[in-house]
């Protein structure tokens, strides 16, 4: 497979949910995330977001792509890992943006870490190496 040395490899999650405007608002608010693009969509919002970098999608579950989100699956596949340099700020302005603790920060497995889940119902790792 040939790959174009000026476009980097990378990979970025999409994320469906029901009401994109409310977790733009909150990944903002939560994990300081910023806008890298944004295009206004009937009922929502479609979005890449940057935190520190890192990015990922956002978009707005609809009736006709119903079956996209964790909602409608009936929970989740995936899980997101994300690495920062401080996890307990992280974690804490997760919590006090309205994310709901699974389990603690805290030091297993070499890292530094804990798992929260977003008003959503999404779960992110948020951690360090150790």
């Amino acid at each position: 497979m040939s790959q174009n040395p000026t476009i980097p490899t990378s990979l970025a999650p999409w994320l469906s949910v029901h009401d994109s405007l409310k977790a733009l608002a909150f990944y903002k608010s939560a994990f300081g995330a910023t806008e890298v693009y944004r295009m206004d969509v009937p009922g929502g919002v479609i979005a890449r977001l940057s935190v520190n970098g890192a990015e990922f999608w956002l978009g707005h579950e609809s009736e006709e792509k119903s079956g996209s989100s964790h909602q409608v699956l009936g929970g989740g596949s995936v899980r997101m890992i994300l690495t920062v340099s401080d996890p307990d700020s992280f974690f804490t302005n997760a919590l006090k943006s309205g994310a709901i603790e699974i389990f603690p920060v805290g030091e297993s497995h070499g890292c530094r870490l804990g798992r929260l889940a977003d008003p959503f119902g999404l779960h992110w790792e948020i951690g360090r190496p150790l």
